[in-house]
């Protein structure tokens, strides 16, 4: 199947960073369709062999693993070209088109790595140069807007020029292996199906953490926090997938039907809960093994009066019948104390305990994002002790874990997040891309702390770098009689 993939933004930090190297990673294994042609599009002026050049030089920065031989990269630049463009140029997507017209690929997709406030524009560009064929596909990175409404002005303009099922709005952590393992857990296996309501689970956890700061992205943090950043796409798709009913079938729509349930059914926000039930925080001077780093005001591009929160720690639930009651918390943050992303289902303990247990902690799987990628199923059991421990009821219980590395047991099996959506689009596959009307119900749903924040003159609560945020934020969660995972 030919295929020309354009890569708007094409010698910006996103196509360097996450999407070449997953490129060259499929044209490695050998998935990448044959017959295929990436184009990077830039305002650059650049010839074809000094852009190859430059995406070679960036390759020195990506993971050892992931670096292609002098040889192997050789191959892959043969399918790299460069097109010089003005995105505000209408003569300049008629250039395009005419490059695309020689060819006449079987698909063409227009890959938007670029500012949010260019995707109007691109989509307009495209359709008036003629390149929004059936044939056509365009990917468009997160955030999608920065509120409901300028979320809805960009669906309504792309919707003008393309069809729903021509648009492929990305979120990479849906692509992330542990996310599809956790689709084939619950919905291609019987063993927790029965367990996975509110009888059985006390509660469930999601948490993204970071120990980077901002870095260089100071400025466009500034108009962006955590909220908008991480909790209104990665936190919530994260919970859908945890929450959802199983869909009818594998399609895509069926999947994006169950998942928008979901996210109708959040408990909306009232005065109260937007006080008792959220904690926004922003890191100041700390430690980062064991070196000092500066807070978020002294970072390059930062407001040194900055409100923009890095941390966010909310409480909110399902209000179903499979959910009604069982509290879902989400955390994400900069700074913290690691690189962490994971999500923690909690069982309740057994109704009558016929045993002491060393542990205070019941049951849990724990889904590990990253850095780790696999399956925990934490359990008790008799401790070796035992044989020493005198013949009564009382025997102690110790916990004890079952632990699926993914990385172990696949290898070099594994197919990164970006590379397989990636695939993906080329292959026409939407399972995994954000439907609009889900989209648009997320910001619906997080609005209201977007307007709180704005009117609460008192800004977020500080927290060291190095440490898991503000101290409210336990506190938040053992208001429920709980406490985050690595509290217990």
């Amino acid at each position: 199947m030919s295929f020309d993939l354009v890569l708007f933004g094409g010698t910006g930090d996103l196509v360097w960073r996450k999407l070449m190297p997953a490129l060259f990673q499929a044209f490695r294994h050998g998935t990448l369709p044959a017959g295929g042609r990436i184009i990077g599009v830039g305002r650059d002026s650049l010839s074809h062999e000094q852009y190859r050049a430059l995406i070679q030089s960036r390759f020195d920065k990506v993971d050892l693993a992931k670096r292609p031989s002098a040889e192997e990269f050789e191959r892959f630049a043969a399918i790299l070209e460069f097109v010089r463009m003005d995105l505000s140029k209408p003569d300049d997507y008629a250039t395009l088109a005419a490059s695309l017209q020689e060819r006449k690929a079987n698909t063409v997709v227009m890959y938007v790595a670029t500012a949010p406030s260019l995707f109007t524009t691109v989509c307009e560009q495209l359709a008036a140069a003629g390149l929004n064929t059936p044939h056509t596909r365009v990917v468009l990175e997160k955030p999608l807007g920065h509120d409901l409404a300028s979320n809805r002005a960009i669906n309504h303009t792309v919707r003008r020029f393309f069809d729903e099922k021509q648009v492929f709005r990305i979120d990479h952590y849906l692509g992330k292996p542990a996310v599809q393992n956790l689709f084939a857990l619950r919905f291609g296996n019987a063993l927790f199906e029965p367990l996975w309501r509110r009888e059985h689970i006390a509660n469930i956890q999601i948490t993204i953490a970071e120990d980077l700061g901002v870095e260089s992205r100071g400025s466009f943090y500034e108009t962006t926090g955590a909220l908008r950043d991480m909790v209104q796409n990665h936190a919530l798709q994260l919970l859908c997938a945890i929450g959802m009913e199983p869909p009818i079938n594998a399609h895509a729509d069926a999947i994006r039907d169950e998942k928008l349930k979901v996210l109708r059914s959040l408990k909306p926000w009232t005065t109260e809960t937007l006080v008792t039930d959220v904690v926004r925080g922003q890191y100041a001077s700390g430690t980062r093994g064991g070196q000092a780093v500066p807070g978020y005001r002294e970072e390059p591009g930062v407001n040194p009066h900055s409100h923009t929160e890095t941390f966010v720690a909310l409480r909110t639930e399902i209000a179903n019948w499979r959910w009604a009651g069982v509290p879902f918390y989400i955390r994400t943050g900069k700074r913290l104390a690691g690189r962490d992303a994971r999500i923690v289902v909690n069982f309740r303990p057994t109704p009558h305990a016929i045993f002491q247990s060393s542990s205070q902690v019941g049951n849990q799987l724990v889904i590990n994002l990253q850095p780790k990628d696999g399956l925990e199923l934490h359990l008790f059991a008799q401790g070796q002790n035992n044989r020493k421990a005198r013949a009564s009821a009382a025997q102690t219980l110790a916990p004890v874990q079952l632990d699926l590395d993914f990385d172990k047991r696949f290898g070099s099996e594994r197919v990164g997040a970006y590379e397989r959506l990636l695939l993906d689009v080329i292959d026409g596959r939407l399972n995994l891309f954000v439907r609009s009307d889900e989209q648009e119900e997320a910001w619906r749903w997080v609005e209201p702390l977007i307007h709180h924040w704005a009117a609460d003159a008192q800004g977020p609560r500080p927290y060291a770098a190095g440490t898991w945020g503000p101290s409210a934020s336990s506190a938040m969660i053992a208001r429920d009689g709980f406490c985050w995972d690595e509290e217990s």
